[in-house]
């Protein structure tokens, strides 16, 4: 169905596309094709070759006759023939849970293969799946479609058996790229002053075949010979005059991202440009997690002594980036930009940009303010006294009132804020998210945050399954720490998980100082310990001591085990204690009193263990020692106790398996 010159393919993608001649890897099957009309959604940045959107809908393949398979969207499902990732686009039987690529539909495998190089006999493709130990020695155990040998009772994965590439292959090509003299088609290793990747698209061959010219060491991959790059290209994105491909090893710094390159890139001479092959297609304009406006792309930075906004490393202002209109000296390395930790992948050009209210209150007079989360009352800006009432808590964050010195109370009813979580916008970029997060208020249940691992039932930030509490969720870059004062922490690109430095374990995500040979980093858990917070053992608040240096050993007043000084603890005022932060705060202290959380329709009761004998805990048998605590309805005031949340899951999965709710189980473990 055309609308307005677009084309709406409902199986393929939500939104009207419109035709384009676009060079970029096709979305539909992750190729890209010398001939690279197709359609194209601005708003998603989606493209789709023309050959791939109008394939036929409904299709009849060899390899699965008993049903119809339909042209669908199904990213990352993998193909059942051949085993590889689906890049976007694949057909499907609803009814088998069947999927074959757009390769394998174009190239099926044959039914029968007569001879074979793994197998001398007869091998039949199965119409149904199977598990299976595959023959061919490829360490993998299949659960799949297969080729079987019905008089060894032998079984082999497809691809390990049959692939594509397999078709007969020209022995000689002349390439557009290479036309001084013939490629030719060669197997096995590569020539030993070959640099192992291909000259075109710089990927390691690691194909058994593939297409060299021994005279000019020139090696070409199999989708490079066939499928050749357009050897001029005009994208007006990248530059404004005509590119031309130039197939030759060169070291070159390129225009759009300033990092260098050593083969192939696409120049304009009259411009002294060069531009990686992969940066034809760097989108213009976008959103990005660690700013609040949207970046464009730019072919000079121009901002003298700049600095990334993402990796904090030196921007070379004559070379391309990413900068904000709104924020002059906001700039960004276009690989950093575009990073999948970073950016949605949505291009924003021409979208027309979102004016929406983020301010979380109105406000009435100097002290007065009325909250979007509590609009029956208003509430009124208080100043913190020498005293920590424990049952005047934040609603947002859950801790007590004590632990900042201003907050807002209702003057109506028992609701506090503190300053802090009163002023968190309504929405807002997020560093572990690429995605705008939204302010929750309001919860029928508890949440876990993404960040800390805690549950929690206060405010939260959230998109689609990401939920963030209401400290973590208020971290933004740069981060700064009071035990860490010389420097500021930032979430670097995601890596394997590293140690922090106030509880010593590996951690992910973290908050990590940039500063050379500095190392420091923080987990999100410990970045967002209160500084002081009060606790039964001592009349005085407890202060966040950030480890120290001692002689002898140390004991935590609360468990009466030893202590590391080296690790956080809190300490009393005469600093005569170190005591562990788990065994001050427990791991509910994100549930706010009072409430009830549930876990498989489970109820259990927040409450504050604060009674003179601790209570026992139903699960661990030991008494309960952490200040929050749960208790199941229903039970003597003694009895059903928790002292932690895991506790409470154990006795919960106890419960359902004796109930026989199988299901239950394996969902919750």
């Amino acid at each position: 169905m055309d609308i307005r010159d677009g084309v709406y393919l409902p199986h393929i993608h939500h939104h009207i596309m419109m035709p384009s001649d676009n060079l970029k890897k096709g979305d539909c099957c992750g190729r890209l094709e010398a001939i690279s009309d197709g359609y194209y959604c601005k708003r998603c940045d989606f493209f789709v070759h023309k050959k791939c959107g109008d394939s036929p809908v409904c299709i009849e393949h060899p390899c699965h006759s008993i049903h119809p398979l339909m042209l669908q969207s199904k990213p990352h499902n993998i193909c059942d023939l051949c085993e590889r990732s689906i890049e976007n686009l694949c057909y499907h039987c609803t009814i088998c849970d069947f999927d074959a690529d757009l390769y394998c539909v174009r190239y099926p495998p044959p039914k029968v293969i007569e001879n074979s190089e793994r197998h001398g006999h007869k091998l039949t493709l199965l119409q149904e799946r199977i598990k299976f130990d595959c023959a061919a020695k490829c360490g993998k155990i299949g659960h799949s479609f297969a080729y079987k040998c019905h008089e060894c009772d032998l079984a082999f994965h497809v691809a390990c058996v049959w692939d594509s590439s397999e078709l007969i292959l020209p022995l000689e090509v002349i390439h557009s790229h290479h036309s001084l003299h013939p490629l030719k088609l060669l197997t096995g290793r590569l020539p030993d002053d070959s640099d192992e990747n291909c000259r075109l698209c710089n990927i390691k061959i690691d194909d058994e075949s593939f297409y060299h010219c021994s005279s000019c060491n020139f090696t070409l991959d199999i989708r490079c010979v066939f499928y050749p790059l357009p050897q001029s290209v005009l994208e007006v994105k990248a530059h404004d005059h005509q590119l031309t491909l130039l197939p030759r090893l060169n070291f070159f710094t390129c225009n759009a991202c300033g990092l260098k390159g050593d083969r192939s890139p696409y120049i304009c001479v009259q411009c002294n440009f060069m531009i990686h092959q992969h940066c034809l297609a760097l989108p213009h304009l976008i959103n990005i997690n660690r700013h609040d406006h949207r970046v464009s792309r730019t072919s000079i930075v121009g901002v003298v002594n700049s600095i990334c906004g993402i990796c904090r490393q030196k921007v070379d202002r004559i070379w391309g980036g990413y900068s904000c209109q709104r924020c002059p000296r906001y700039v960004v390395h276009s690989k950093c930009a575009t990073r999948r930790d970073v950016w949605n992948g949505k291009e924003l050009e021409g979208v027309p940009e979102e004016i929406e209210d983020i301010e979380p209150y109105v406000v009435i007079d100097d002290n007065t303010i009325q909250h979007f989360s509590h609009k029956e009352h208003y509430l009124r800006l208080h100043v913190n006294g020498l005293l920590c009432e424990d049952n005047k808590r934040c609603s947002a964050c859950t801790h007590p009132i004590c632990i900042q010195p201003l907050y807002y109370g209702c003057i109506d009813c028992c609701f506090f804020l503190h300053q802090n979580c009163a002023e968190l916008p309504r929405r807002k970029w997020h560093v572990l998210h690429n995605e705008r997060l939204t302010l929750i208020t309001t919860t029928d249940n508890f949440f876990g945050c993404r960040a800390c691992n805690r549950p929690s039932n206060g405010f939260m930030y959230q998109y689609g399954e990401k939920t963030l509490d209401a400290l973590c969720g208020s971290i933004s870059e740069p981060f700064f720490h009071p035990s860490h004062p010389d420097h500021p922490l930032f979430h670097l690109e995601p890596k394997e998980r590293i140690q922090c430095h106030a509880c010593n374990k590996l951690t992910s995500p973290a908050l990590s100082c940039i500063e050379k040979d500095c190392g420091f980093a923080l987990g999100f858990d410990c970045a967002t310990l209160p500084q002081v917070v009060k606790h039964r053992v001592d009349k005085h608040l407890l202060s966040l001591c950030y480890g120290e240096k001692a002689s002898g050993k140390c004991w935590c007043d609360i468990c009466e085990k030893e202590t590391n000084p080296n690790i956080w603890f809190y300490t009393c005022k005469d600093h005569q204690a170190s005591l562990h932060t788990k065994c001050v705060l427990g791991d509910l202290s994100g549930l706010m009193p009072r409430s009830t959380i549930e876990i498989s329709s489970i109820p259990n009761e927040v409450v504050v263990n604060n009674s003179m004998s601790r209570p026992f805990c139903m699960n661990c048998k030991l008494r309960c020692m952490y200040p929050i605590i749960l208790k199941m309805p229903g039970t003597p005031d003694a009895d059903g106790h928790h002292c932690s949340f895991y506790c409470m899951v154990s006795t919960v999965l106890s419960i359902l398996r004796n109930l026989g709710l199988d299901q239950d189980v394996s969902r919750l473990e």
